[in-house]
């Protein structure tokens, strides 16, 4: 069973960073492209940031310029680092394989991020 156990979320005001991480077990890791998902109060499960398997990052328009995507094959994870974080940031942040996967594994509990005005 794929466990994905997101963290690094918080409360940061505008304009902050943070730092999320997701830790895949239970897979290799390694043969799959991931993403990085976030999904604000009413609103659907978005994508923000891919990366494939030889470190070829792509984002939307959410994250381009201020979010980094990055993978640590010896730790089985991948991080998110996001800079000047917008009020419109604010939603709960979700790791999985990237969009167009056959399936996706079971969705973690993602990290909360809330930035204030």
């Amino acid at each position: 069973q794929v466990q994905l156990v997101e963290s690094g979320g918080g409360l940061v005001q505008a304009g902050g960073s943070l730092r999320l991480s997701c830790a895949v077990s239970g897979s290799i890791f390694s043969i799959y492209a991931m993403g990085w998902y976030r999904q604000a109060p009413g609103k659907q499960r978005e994508v923000v940031a891919t990366i494939t398997t030889a470190g070829i990052t792509n984002y939307t328009v959410s994250g381009q310029g201020r979010f980094t995507i990055s993978r640590d094959y010896a730790k089985n994870t991948v991080y998110l680092q996001m800079n000047s974080l917008k009020p419109e940031d604010t939603a709960v942040y979700y790791c999985n394989k990237r969009p167009g996967s056959t399936y996706y594994w079971p969705w973690g509990r993602g990290t909360q991020v809330t930035v204030s005005s």
